[in-house]
Parts: structure tokens; C-alpha cells; sequence
């Protein structure tokens, strides 16, 4: 049985009559980190050391697999057709500027996939890379 996926920006209170936006906090990572930050607006999403493959490719190019991130909104799972196979992915997103950033594997139905479970895409087009790449 899967797990579904929770929205760290939903709306507190959900179900009740007084819904209240929740505040999410920018988490920030330690600057002697080499980091990954969204293109757009800066925020901080991975660092360096969570990197796990730079051989992946997204809807807009190249794309690299984290085993972790920050600052990432998830959307509602869905099973895609992706290269590899049939998979329950989430979209993800910066939690600062909304962006759009590449998905969560939730699930992967196939065997030789299941080491893609939990982890990241985020493509190269909204990622730069910042601290101490040098």
C-alpha cells in the first residue's frame, strides 16, 4: 500500500470552516555547502552531497536525482509513463516562487526501479549552482 502525498503548502484547517493559509519557512543550508538554488528566485533546494545522478532527462532537457531537498512543495501523485517505465510520480515545486521544478517518485512499478523511490528530479532549467563551486 502507498502513502499519499502531503502538501507542505496546503491550508491549515482543512475540512473546517476557518481556513487559514499555513506560513512555510525558507530553510536555508550551510554556506560552505556547494548548493543548488532555483534559477528564479535563489531559494536554496539541495545540496551537493544529496546529488545522485546527473543522467536523467526531464520534460525541458537534462535533469539530476537527489536523494533529498528543501524549500519543495509536493503536488498530488499520479502514475506517468516515463522513460523507463510506468511510475506514481508528484510534481514538485520551489515553496518560494511557485516554479515548477521536476517530480518526486513515489512509486516505481518495475523492480530495477524501485531505487527511485522517495527521490528528486529537479531540471537543470531552474536549477544554478551557488557556494564554493570554484
Amino acid at each position: 500500500m502507498r502513502e499519499g502525498v502531503t502538501n507542505r503548502g496546503g491550508v491549515a484547517g482543512e475540512g473546517s470552516a476557518a481556513r487559514t493559509p499555513v506560513k512555510t519557512f525558507q530553510a536555508y543550508l550551510p554556506p560552505a555547502h556547494r548548493t543548488y538554488s532555483c534559477i528564479h528566485c535563489r531559494a536554496h533546494l539541495a545540496s551537493h552531497d544529496e546529488l545522485i545522478s546527473k543522467s536523467f532527462q526531464g520534460s525541458q532537457g537534462r535533469a539530476y536525482l537527489f536523494n533529498s531537498v528543501v524549500n519543495v512543495g509536493c503536488g498530488p501523485a499520479e502514475e506517468r509513463v516515463l522513460l523507463t517505465g510506468l511510475h506514481a510520480v508528484a510534481d514538485i515545486y520551489c515553496e518560494c516562487c511557485k516554479t515548477m521544478l521536476g517530480w518526486k517518485y513515489e512509486y516505481a512499478f518495475e523492480s530495477s526501479q524501485k531505487y527511485k523511490e522517495g527521490k528528486f528530479i529537479i531540471e537543470l532549467a531552474h536549477m544554478v549552482k551557488e557556494n564554493g563551486w570554484d
